[in-house]
């Protein structure tokens, strides 16, 4: 198979290593493409019979480096002055920055350019742009905007390529990879006021920096965004199910909300189609990781695995759906064996619902067909795997569930039987 070629569409970087002499120049290449700019993934494909040879220690093309170093391209003072100056004219500006700063230290140092810049800072990392629940009337903010300033963030589907703001809205584009500048700059035409290449990170905290002794009055509008931003649907705080035995997606996802604020330093971990929103949406913290831009289905076991290694002193709570167990249940066989007491939470309807819900929409329910899944036992699996499973029917018996889960130490799975419902589009 050629296995460089398959995975080239989809990384940074991919090749074939030619031989077993420059194998180590190969991977330091490969770590430092990787962390530069834009990080992202690099593919090195190893071939059979170079993992075979056996060369002397003479033969081996070391690499020179003592240690690889993150490079990044930090924005220029002059540039973010201008930058500044910019936002300061607008009426109502937006800062949006991508997944990459979408972390723990990425969303204080957002908070932080807020506040300097008193400007609305948001971050973008959903599949469901526009539509993420978890940003609340977040397209109504787009519509009102007069500039925004991407920092790190694609012009791409997830902001409808642009078509989601008003046509007059203007536009300042700042990433560390040019082409996405330039297919920006195409898109935006010449409502681009100026575009820079720089590493998000460090631009954020320059723009900090440079802001910080002529900050603004705060503003009427970043208090307006912000009320928007944290806008939920009124029936959101007596929604109940309606099916008898059945927990609503909003109550099960409250009682992991309150389940992680009680656990200060808990990982919070996210996949799946419909169940997935309503998680994101719904559980408020800083330390999360989801499926990303791509939607990604079945990483969320392994990515809690992770966050337990890196973390082994705080709980984690991964939530996927019943569809997203069936593509890495394995993994809580490696979390038996590694003792990593991951806390899983499965939104069981029984059904592929993200399918079904477009097959809803676009056809009829007369030809909504093969979404169907059986109401599986999953809890049943992990505990032969050796793990703590509990089977949850009633929105009362979720917090005592996810306490017993976690004073088990054990690799757990919650099984919740919820209500088949649309995740939320919120509009006001």
């Amino acid at each position: 198979m050629a296995q460089a070629d398959l995975a080239r569409p989809v990384t940074k970087a991919s090749w074939t290593a030619q031989a077993v002499e420059t194998l180590d120049s190969d991977i330091a290449k490969a770590f430092e493409l990787a962390i530069a700019g834009r990080a992202g993934p690099v593919h090195i494909s190893l071939p059979g019979d170079l993992l075979e040879q056996t060369i002397a220690e003479e033969q081996v093309t070391r690499n020179t480096k003592a240690e690889l170093q993150v490079r990044t391209s930090p924005l220029a003072q002059e540039v973010a002055d201008q930058v500044i100056s910019h936002l300061r004219a607008a009426a109502k500006p937006l800062v949006i920055c991508g997944a990459a700063i979408c972390t723990g230290r990425g969303r204080k140092t957002m908070r932080q350019a807020a506040d300097a810049l008193d400007v609305p800072v948001i971050g973008m990392e959903s599949p469901r742009g526009v539509n993420d629940p978890g940003l609340g009337a977040f397209a109504e903010i787009l519509l009102e905007a007069d500039l925004v300033v991407l920092i790190g963030k694609p012009l791409d589907f997830t902001l409808r390529f642009g078509e989601a703001l008003s046509p007059s809205c203007r536009w300042i584009v700042i990433d560390p990879d040019a082409a996405l500048i330039a297919r920006a700059a195409k898109a935006t035409g010449d409502r681009l006021l100026m575009s820079e290449v720089a590493d998000a990170q460090t631009t954020m905290e320059t723009l900090t920096e440079r802001s910080a002794t002529t900050r603004a009055k705060p503003s009427a509008w970043r208090k307006h965004v912000s009320d928007l931003f944290a806008y939920e649907p009124p029936q959101w705080k007596s929604v109940r199910a309606k099916t008898p035995d059945r927990v609503h997606p909003i109550e099960m996802c409250k009682a992991i909300g309150n389940f992680i604020e009680q656990h200060p330093g808990a990982t919070f971990v996210s996949d799946g189609g419909e169940i997935g929103q309503w998680a994101q949406a719904v559980v408020k913290t800083d330390r999360r990781m989801i499926n990303g831009v791509a939607g990604t289905i079945g990483v969320s076991l392994p990515f809690a695995i992770a966050a337990q290694l890196a973390r082994p002193d705080h709980p984690v709570v991964a939530v996927m759906g019943d569809g997203t167990f069936g593509f890495h249940m394995a993994e809580f066989d490696t979390a038996v064996r590694y003792n990593l007491p991951v806390i899983v939470v499965i939104g069981n309807d029984a059904r592929w619902n993200a399918e079904y819900q477009i097959q809803l929409r676009q056809y009829g329910a007369e030809r909504a067909k093969n979404c169907d899944l059986l109401p599986s036992r999953y809890d049943r699996v992990v505990e032969a795997l050796g793990g703590f499973g509990a089977l949850v029917s009633t929105a009362a018996d979720l917090p005592d569930a996810l306490n017993r889960a976690y004073l088990s130490g054990k690799p757990a799975c919650i099984n919740v039987m919820i209500e088949s419902v649309a995740a939320p589009v919120i509009r006001r």
